[in-house]
């Protein structure tokens, strides 16, 4: 064998042997995966390498042959987490709320209540013809966060959320009374602008909802509601172009 040949059969065994010892020597002790903490560090391992179902298998392993560990409920907790993290917001949104179910007072709660009004705000369709009715859960939960929580981390986006829940519906709102305006079904639509004063203040639709519901009044002959709802459109919305519009119209007739 030549020297080059000798030097590289040489490289070759020293790597061989060398790098096994060397990660062997770097690498965590052996965990014993018949304890809490064991068990517990390889479901982290396990979440880590997004390996989620055997994570969540090992989780649970913790939390039923472990129940009076306090990693148990963290366990509990981080199985909610792989759920959110997967993007699977039924099941997280079912394991958060059985979380704070079971331990209202849990020094995380915050957190808890937070996820639970994500989950449910992410199953929200993207578009307003559809079924909003989780909304409302959504915004129960952040309210919870804003009122119960006042000095959380979570506040404000929970009040970011909650806006953006509640300009959903009232989109939903609007289109439902502009379609019934659009057909000159007044009644119809007057019923619905003013849900939309009434439940979605300060939202940015009040001049639209006040011009239709105005509108819808006169021509039902209501003439006592559309001088009032009128006059709160120019009186609070002098520059909008709804107020404006709606004295070309009947500006003359209302005053």
């Amino acid at each position: 064998m030549n020297s080059r040949h000798a030097s590289v059969a040489w490289t070759f065994l020293f790597l061989c042997g060398f790098l096994p010892a060397f990660f062997g020597c770097s690498s965590s002790e052996k965990v014993d995966a018949d304890t809490a903490e064991g068990s517990f560090e390889f479901a982290q391992r396990f979440e880590k390498d997004e390996r989620y179902e055997e994570a969540i298998a090992q989780y649970l392993d913790v939390k039923n042959k472990h129940p009076y560990s306090k990693l148990a409920l963290e366990a509990e907790l981080r199985i909610a987490d792989i759920h959110f993290k997967r993007e699977s917001y039924i099941e997280a949104q079912s394991a958060y709320q059985l979380f704070k179910d079971f331990h209202p007072r849990h020094p995380r709660s915050d957190y808890v209540t937070f996820r639970l009004a994500l989950s449910y705000f992410h199953q929200l369709p993207e578009t307003i013809d559809r079924d909003l009715s989780l909304a409302e859960k959504a915004i129960l939960y952040f309210n919870e966060v804003v009122q119960s929580f006042p000095r959380s981390e979570f506040v404000e986006k929970a009040q970011q959320h909650k806006n953006d829940c509640l300009k959903k519906l009232a989109d939903k709102e609007l289109y439902i009374a502009d379609f019934y305006f659009s057909r000159d079904q007044f009644d119809s639509a007057l019923g619905r602008f003013e849900d939309l004063l009434a439940r979605f203040p300060n939202l940015g639709y009040d001049p639209r909802a006040l011009y239709g519901a105005a509108f819808s009044s006169y021509k039902l002959k209501d003439l006592p509601k559309a001088k009032g709802l009128y006059k709160r459109l120019v009186s609070q919305h002098p520059d909008s172009t709804e107020a404006k519009k709606l004295k070309d119209e009947i500006g003359n007739e209302l005053q």
